[in-house]
C-alpha cells in the first residue's frame, strides 16, 4: 500500500489586498498549502477538508485537483467556503481577517504514513471534537504530527484553546509552532520555556519545532535525559509576502522526515542528533524561502529545490 499522508484542516479563500492592485483570490487555508506543498514535493496526500459547493468551492477543489491533492471524504460541508482576508504590508507582512467555518466530513480508516494536523482542525466547533477523537485513535498506531499554527481573530486564546491545544500536542509526535504562536499561549514565556512545557507532556511529542520568521528556526527534542536543542538562519530572500510560508515549512519538514515517519516514527525521531535536525530545518527553512518569494501561498516543486540557486 503506498504510504500516504493524510492532512486535516481548513480550505480557506484568500482575497490579497496589497496597496496599487486590484484584490488577488487564490484558494489556500493551512492544511489546503500543507496539502499543496507536499504534493508538489512528490508525496501522495489526502486531505480531509471543508468547503462549500459554491464558486469559491470550485476554486479550491481546482487547486487541489491540479495538484494531485486527493480529498478524504465529501468537502462540501458547509453552507459558504470560509474566507480569508490578507492585507500585505510594505513589507510583505499579511494581517488577516476571517469568515470561517469548520467541519470534518469525514472519518478516514485508511491507515496513514503520517496525520497531520493544523491550525483551526482541533481548535474551533464544530469539528474540534471530532478531530480530536480522531486523532485519540490512530496516534498509538501511527505518526501524528501537529502545526499550532494559531488564528486568536478567531478561536481567541482563552483557557478551552489551550487546553485543546495541549490535548491535541499530547498526541502527536511531532510539534511545529511559529515564536508568535507560543507567545500568544504563553505571554510569560520565552520559546524554548514554552517547546520544553510542550516536551513535558505526558507522552507528548519528542521533537519541538520553532519557526522565528527572519530569525530562522529552531528545534528542541528529548529522549529519556537526552536534550538536543539548536537553529538554522532563514534563506535570504527578497519578500513578497509571508502568506503559506510556515505552511510550507511544515510541509517540507515532513518531506524531509518522511523515511522516519509511520508506525514506529516515536523512536526514529528520538534518535536524531543535531546535525540531522540541522538538516531537516535547513531544507524546510529553503523551500519557506521560496514562498514568501513568490504571490500568495505557491510552494515549491521538488524541482526547484534539486535545482538549487536563490528563490
Amino acid at each position: 500500500m503506498t504510504a500516504r499522508a493524510l492532512v486535516i484542516g481548513e480550505a480557506v479563500l484568500d482575497v490579497v489586498h496589497a496597496d496599487g492592485v486590484p484584490p488577488d483570490e487564490r484558494p489556500g487555508g493551512s492544511a489546503v498549502n500543507v496539502a499543496v506543498a507536499l504534493a508538489r514535493l512528490g508525496r501522495p496526500v489526502r486531505l480531509a477538508t471543508a468547503y462549500a459547493d459554491d464558486r469559491a468551492g470550485a476554486l479550491v477543489a481546482g487547486h487541489l485537483r491540479a495538484a494531485g491533492v486527493e480529498t478524504a471524504g465529501d468537502p462540501h460541508v458547509l453552507a459558504a467556503t470560509p474566507r480569508a482576508d490578507a492585507v500585505v504590508d510594505a513589507t510583505g507582512a499579511a494581517s488577516y481577517t476571517f469568515d470561517i467555518g469548520w467541519r470534518l466530513p469525514a472519518r478516514p480508516d485508511e491507515p496513514a504514513h503520517v496525520v497531520h494536523l493544523t491550525s483551526l482542525a482541533p481548535l474551533l466547533d464544530p469539528g474540534a471534537a471530532d478531530v480530536l477523537a480522531l486523532v485519540e485513535r490512530v496516534a498509538p498506531t501511527t505518526c501524528v504530527t501537529y502545526d499550532v499554527n494559531l488564528r486568536p481573530a478567531i478561536t481567541g486564546t482563552r483557557a478551552q484553546v489551550l487546553d485543546r491545544v495541549l490535548r491535541t500536542a499530547s498526541s502527536a509526535t511531532l510539534v511545529k509552532a511559529s515564536d508568535e504562536d507560543l507567545l500568544a499561549l504563553w505571554p510569560d514565556r520565552s520559546a524554548g520555556e514554552s517547546a520544553s512545557a510542550l516536551l513535558a507532556l505526558p507522552g507528548g511529542p519528542v521533537a519541538v519545532v520553532v519557526t522565528h520568521g527572519a530569525e530562522g528556526a529552531s528545534w528542541h527534542a528529548c529522549s529519556g535525559p537526552d536534550w538536543s536543542t539548536g537553529g538554522v538562519h532563514a534563506e535570504p530572500v527578497a519578500v513578497v509576502d509571508t502568506i503559506g510560508a510556515g505552511d510550507t515549512f511544515a510541509a517540507a519538514l515532513l518531506d524531509h522526515l518522511w523515511p522516519l515517519l509511520g508506525p514506529g516514527a516515536r523512536d526514529r525521531l528520538a534518535a536524531l542528533g543535531p546535525e540531522d535536525w540541522g538538516a531537516a530545518l535547513t531544507w524546510a527553512a529553503r523551500a519557506a524561502a521560496y514562498t514568501v518569494g513568490r504571490v500568495g501561498a505557491d510552494p515549491p516543486t521538488r524541482a526547484d529545490l534539486d535545482a538549487g540557486g536563490t528563490p
